[in-house]
């Protein structure tokens, strides 16, 4: 796989994770010291070091993204317009929006649609709905799939990495119901080059991993076999 698909720069894929708990301000110097050498797309932090990581990142290339009703997405509705309004006003230029599944089981769409349009609409920014794949039927994933569309989302993304990692299938799939209409970021478990070359040929357009310097390394070393 990576000797046939050489030409691909993952980098840009890249949305460079720091999502642990126990994340330091020291790691995400760090994070954000590595998303700005290495060209990544964004630096993804927990919403308490959104202002910080915007302090770090201005003026250069790497954007701000954050997480909304992270990991679980059964958070008031109220609770995630408060925390995407607050995380944009601090500098997040891109927000990953945990669905809430519970609703999404009991099929109440309108509810679920009213709460991502709410926060496409007073945030202005884009925004990453996190169906949690893994734990989704068929069905449910285009359901997931339809409402974020249709309420204004600009991604669609596969997972936490909580409940499981992305999967190729699931990339595919979402892929054939957004038909170009949305962007596809897989995220979870993301290890190897081969798999981030996979999704990516698959139809992600960002990938979400806290091991985006090691799949570079893995890249390098590759390419000098």
């Amino acid at each position: 796989m990576t000797s046939e698909h050489s030409d691909i720069d993952i980098a840009p894929y890249i949305d460079h994770s720091l999502l642990h708990p126990t994340a330091t301000q020291q790691q995400v110097e760090q994070w954000c010291e590595e998303a700005d050498r290495y060209h990544f797309a964004t630096v993804c932090i927990q919403p308490t070091w959104v202002r910080f990581t915007a302090e770090l990142l201005h003026g250069k290339q790497p954007k701000v993204c954050t997480v909304i009703g992270f990991p679980t997405g059964a958070t008031t509705a109220a609770v995630k317009l408060f925390e995407a309004q607050e995380a944009a006003e601090n500098g997040a230029t891109e927000l990953d929006v945990v669905m809430n599944l519970g609703w999404l089981k009991a099929g109440k769409t309108e509810e679920i649609h009213r709460e991502i349009a709410a926060i496409c609409e007073e945030t202005g920014q884009v925004v990453k709905v996190i169906l949690e794949t893994n734990l989704l039927t068929d069905i449910e994933k285009k359901m997931a799939a339809e409402v974020s569309m249709d309420a204004g989302a600009s991604f669609l993304k596969t997972c936490t990495g909580w409940n499981g990692g992305a999967t190729v299938a699931d990339v595919k799939l979402l892929q054939e119901l957004a038909k170009d209409r949305i962007e596809i970021k897989a995220s979870g478990g993301i290890r190897t080059v081969d798999q981030a070359l996979e999704l990516i040929l698959a139809g992600a357009t960002r990938l979400g991993t806290s091991r985006g310097v090691d799949l570079l390394r893995q890249r390098n070393e590759s390419s000098k076999g």
